[in-house]
């Protein structure tokens, strides 16, 4: 999957108004998922996405330890340092798209290992019900 494929793909679950707001969406979600995990995780995670996308993931992904509210927050509050108006319950909504943008665009393996370091209360954002639109 290239990255623009994956954009698209995001913009058109949630029902974006165009590819920079998922854009937006994507690279905030990234890169907090980025900080949440250790032991090379990121890298590895970083290996399978693509284009610039890669760039999103902290080359030393520290295994901060936050909860998945505190994740959806920290979404949020990227998001608006890039200019847009998001609350917490749209993060959350981008996020849950972008976990199933993931899970498709990464090797089993992969999507194993890294939602693996997840705890259970992440299994909100790894989801399977559908995204309610914004």
């Amino acid at each position: 999957m290239q990255e623009q494929e994956f954009i698209t793909a995001v913009r058109e679950s949630l029902d974006l108004p165009d590819n920079a707001s998922a854009g937006t969406a994507v690279r905030a979600t990234l890169a907090v998922l980025g900080r949440r995990l250790s032991g090379g995780e990121g890298k590895d995670l970083a290996s399978q996405l693509p284009g610039s996308l890669a760039q999103q993931i902290p080359d030393d992904a520290p295994g901060e330890r936050f909860d998945v509210t505190t994740f959806y927050q920290r979404i949020a509050e990227a998001e608006r340092a890039e200019g847009r108006e998001v609350t917490d319950a749209q993060a959350r909504q981008h996020a849950r798209a972008i976990a199933k943008g993931l899970e498709t665009a990464l090797s089993n393996g992969e999507w194993r290992n890294f939602t693996s370091q997840l705890p259970k209360d992440y299994a909100d954002f790894l989801g399977t019900e559908p995204v309610e639109k914004h």
